[in-house]
């Protein structure tokens, strides 16, 4: 199994970005997942291309996933007690099915935490679908750590997530992006 190369994507790549988090969302579904049951938000997908944090992922020149990384930390979750600019946020991470089950997103997770680290953050944080305890377990298993679990009736994500990055930046300089 080859790595996976990370770079911006284009607005241009929309459609590409859209297919990927819509194959995901149908995944879920043939699970009996309630998670992403709604066409990915264009506006939110446009603006975060437009400042260069939505990333696609490569293996052999082929994409297999993406997801956003930013200093939004969603207010509704994150307090000021958490020091919100003291991490990088993971969105809308999304795998190709045709790759599932071969690291890609532990790959994607390791340059995003990388990331984090370069830009001098402490960690690395998402939130998650509350009732996706499958996910819960996939983001444990990647050395992230709850945190904790916020219950808006309005909101089906809540579950925090968060890993410490401090000294990543050396262990992930092969990956690109």
């Amino acid at each position: 199994m080859t790595g996976v190369e990370m770079r911006a994507a284009t607005l241009d790549e929309l459609p590409l970005v859209e297919e990927l988090l819509t194959g995901a969302g149908a995944w879920l579904a043939s699970l009996g997942s309630d998670q992403w049951q709604f066409p990915p938000r264009r506006e939110r997908l446009l603006d975060s291309m437009g400042r260069g944090e939505c990333f696609i992922a490569f293996r052999d020149g082929e994409p297999v996933g993406t997801l956003t990384v930013d200093e939004q930390a969603d207010p509704e979750f994150w307090e000021a007690a958490d020091e919100p600019e003291a991490a990088l946020y993971v969105h809308r991470m999304a795998i190709a099915r045709a790759v599932a089950g071969q690291a890609v997103g532990a790959q994607m997770l390791g340059w995003a935490a990388a990331r984090a680290a370069a830009a001098g953050k402490s960690s690395l944080r998402l939130d998650a679908w509350k009732t996706n305890p499958g996910l819960h377990r996939y983001y444990l298993a990647q050395g992230f750590a709850l945190v904790r679990t916020v219950d808006l009736p309005h909101r089906q994500s809540g579950a925090l997530f968060e890993k410490t990055v401090d000294g990543l930046a050396a262990h992930w300089q092969g990956f690109s992006g």
